[in-house]
């Protein structure tokens, strides 16, 4: 191709793509109704839905209660899902499954909105006020549709979710201890362990409650030291009541020979 065809063949691209948007921007000015429902419909199945997406907010609330709203009502809720705005997008699938409980669309539209939900659930170490929240909404969707194909999805956000919980929980024991705060680390592993009997770090929970027991004892002072090594004697045959076959159980016994060890001298020194 010489440089004068592959000029003209260039201007015609531009020409096409400038006359394509600018008749995108003369219907959004416009008020064909219509007009701006089968473009919005026809950019929303060719998944172009930043485009679709203006002509949709504008069309919405005419269409509402005539017989184009249904499917307009998912598919605007399922515009905001695939560009991944999903407080919109639960919110908006939440609204099509209360205004249409006898779509067809019912059951995608709530496993949807749940899963948006799942979606904003932020990372262990923030707050999680919205994993809480989509917890709720998860388990609604499996209370309602037991026997829907997304139940085992459902079920595996579930669990992720709550081993997030899980490791905030945890984490937190564990920041307390990090900053000398045994009290507060002990007080946090008694209730991660209530908290979550089946955690995966069940374990090390039970290690760590042991070991800022025996820390606190030896920073406590004298006329303490002896009631909190046997505190910390009796978190030791919990840790060893349940995995006494554990990985740190060697960890768990050097901290047993020192708790003894200086209960010895502890004896020693007031007889």
């Amino acid at each position: 191709m010489n440089w004068n065809h592959r000029n003209i063949a260039i201007a015609l691209v531009l020409s096409i793509l400038t006359t394509g948007c600018g008749e995108y921007q003369k219907l959004l000015r416009s008020d064909d109704t219509s007009a701006k429902y089968s473009m919005a419909d026809s950019l929303y199945k060719a998944n172009k839905f930043k485009k679709a997406l203006p002509l949709m907010e504008q069309i919405v609330p005419i269409y509402r209660g005539k017989p184009q709203a249904e499917p307009l009502m998912y598919r605007y809720a399922n515009t905001f899902y695939n560009l991944e705005d999903y407080y919109l997008a639960g919110y908006q699938f939440e609204r099509f499954v209360a205004s249409y409980p006898k779509s067809d669309s019912l059951e995608m539209a709530a496993y949807k909105s749940a899963r948006s939900y799942y979606e904003l659930s932020p990372r262990f170490s923030l707050d999680q006020k919205d994993t809480y929240i989509a917890l709720e909404k998860l388990q609604g969707f499996v209370d309602n549709y037991p026997d829907s194909n997304f139940r085992g999805d459902c079920n595996t956000m579930v669990q992720e979710l709550k081993v997030k919980l899980e490791r905030k929980d945890f984490e937190t024991a564990k920041q307390y201890f990090r900053i000398s705060d045994y009290k507060a680390s002990i007080k946090a592993y008694d209730n991660f362990i209530k908290d979550h009997p089946g955690s995966i770090y069940r374990e090390e929970a039970y290690f760590g409650r042991l070991e800022a027991a025996f820390v606190l004892a030896q920073n406590s002072v004298s006329y303490l030291v002896e009631e909190r090594l046997k505190s910390a004697k009796k978190y030791f045959e919990s840790f060893m009541k349940y995995y006494s076959n554990g990985p740190k159980r060697g960890q768990a016994e050097e901290i047993l020979l020192k708790i003894n060890t200086q209960l010895q001298e502890q004896s020693l020194s007031t007889n």
